[in-house]
C-alpha cells in the first residue's frame, strides 16, 4: 500500500466517502439475478430485461453509495449511457465472466471476453474488480493466482485499483459449502496468499465465520480481527445474500475490528426482484434506500478509513 501511486490514490479517493469509508452498491451480479428474477426459467429472463432491473436499482439507490459496483456486459455502460449512476458516484468495473468453469471441486475463473483494466479505464472506471473462485488446497489455485497477477498487473499500468474478491468452495464433491472450522480456516488463508500479491489494493471479502453456526458475537467480532490482522491491504465485506438485519450486524462486528466499509448488494435490494412496477420502484426509493442509508450511517460510525494501512 504504501507504493500506491498517485492515480490509484484519487481514483480510491473517489469511490470512498470524504473521511475514506467504502460504502459501495454492489449490482454486478448476471447467471443469479437472472435466476432471481425468474427461478422457474433463468434463460426467460432476457438482456433487456436484466438491463432495466440494474439500471432502476442504480438509479434508486446510487446517490446512498459512494461507489457503484457493475458487470460490463449488463451494467456499466448501460447505467452511464441511461443516466442512472450519478456522476459524484464512483464507478467500479467487474472484469470477470459470471460463474466458473472446470471440475466443482477445481474452479477455474476467467475474463470477460474482451475486458481488460486498460478498457474499464477508457470507459472512466475509478476501479476494477476481479471475482475468483479459490481454495488453498484446488489444483487450480495456482492458475487462479496468475490470473490475478494478470490483472493486477494490468491495473498498475492503467493506475486503477483492484478490488480482489475470493470466494471459498468446498473441494469434497459431497458437500456443497464447506465445515464451519474449515471456512474459517480457508478465508484467512486465502487472505494471506492473495492480498501477498502485488497490486491488490482492497480485499472484498466473505465474513471470516459461518454465523449461522456460531452465534456468539464475541466470536464475530475475534475472527474479524483475525482477518484485519492477516490481510496486507484494507477489506471490505460483502453481503453474500445474507438478510438485512443479519448483515448489519455483520457489518457492526466487521467495522468494529478494521474493516473500511463494505460492498453490498442483495442484502439491501434483494425483495425488488420479486416485485414489479411500481411495486419495485416504491421498496427501492424507501426501503432499499433507508437499508443503505443504515449501512452507510454503520460505517461512517466504526469502520477505519482505507487509508489507514498507508
Amino acid at each position: 500500500m504504501a507504493s500506491m501511486t498517485p492515480g490509484k490514490r484519487r481514483r480510491l479517493q473517489r469511490c470512498a466517502t470524504p473521511d475514506g469509508k467504502l460504502v459501495i452498491l454492489a449490482m454486478d451480479h448476471r447467471n443469479n439475478l437472472r435466476r432471481a428474477l425468474n427461478p422457474q426459467d433463468p434463460s426467460a429472463v432476457s438482456d433487456a430485461a436484466l438491463v432495466a432491473f440494474k439500471q432502476e436499482v442504480v438509479a434508486a439507490l446510487g446517490e446512498t453509495a459512494s461507489a457503484v459496483l457493475l458487470d460490463p456486459e449488463y451494467g456499466a455502460e448501460q447505467c452511464i449511457t441511461g443516466g442512472a449512476l450519478p456522476g459524484s458516484t464512483g464507478l467500479i468495473v467487474a472484469l470477470e465472466r459470471t460463474g466458473y468453469t472446470g471440475d466443482p471441486a477445481a474452479r477455474e475463473s476467467s475474463l470477460v471476453e474482451g475486458w481488460d483494466p486498460q478498457r474499464a479505464e477508457r470507459m472512466g472506471a475509478e476501479a476494477v474488480k476481479l471475482l475468483v473462485y479459490y481454495h488453498p488446497e484446488a489444483p487450480t489455485a495456482p492458475q487462479i493466482e496468475a490470473l490475478i497477477r494478470q490483472v493486477a498487473e494490468g491495473c498498475e499500468a492503467a493506475e486503477l485499483p483492484l478490488f480482489l474478491e475470493p470466494l471459498s468452495y468446498s473441494l469434497d464433491p459431497a458437500r456443497k459449502k464447506l465445515p464451519a472450522e474449515a471456512y474459517h480456516r480457508v478465508v484467512l488463508e486465502t487472505a494471506r496468499r492473495l492480498t501477498a500479491i502485488p497490486g491488490v489494493d482492497i480485499l472484498k471479502a466473505e465474513f471470516p465465520l459461518d454465523s449461522s453456526a456460531e452465534p456468539d458475537e464475541a466470536a464475530w467480532l475475534a475472527a474479524c480481527r483475525e482477518l484485519t490482522a492477516t490481510s496486507r491491504v484494507p477489506w471490505v465485506l460483502l453481503s453474500a445474500g445474507v438478510d438485512f438485519e443479519q448483515y448489519l450486524l455483520q457489518v457492526a462486528a466487521a467495522a468494529r475490528a478494521g474493516a473500511c466499509g463494505v460492498a453490498v448488494g442483495r442484502a439491501v435490494w434483494q425483495e425488488a426482484v420479486e416485485k414489479l412496477p411500481p411495486e419495485r420502484g416504491e421498496f427501492l426509493t424507501r426501503g432499499a434506500q433507508e437499508r443503505m442509508r443504515r449501512v452507510a450511517a454503520l460505517c461512517q460510525a466504526l469502520a477505519r478509513p482505507w487509508t489507514a494501512l498507508l
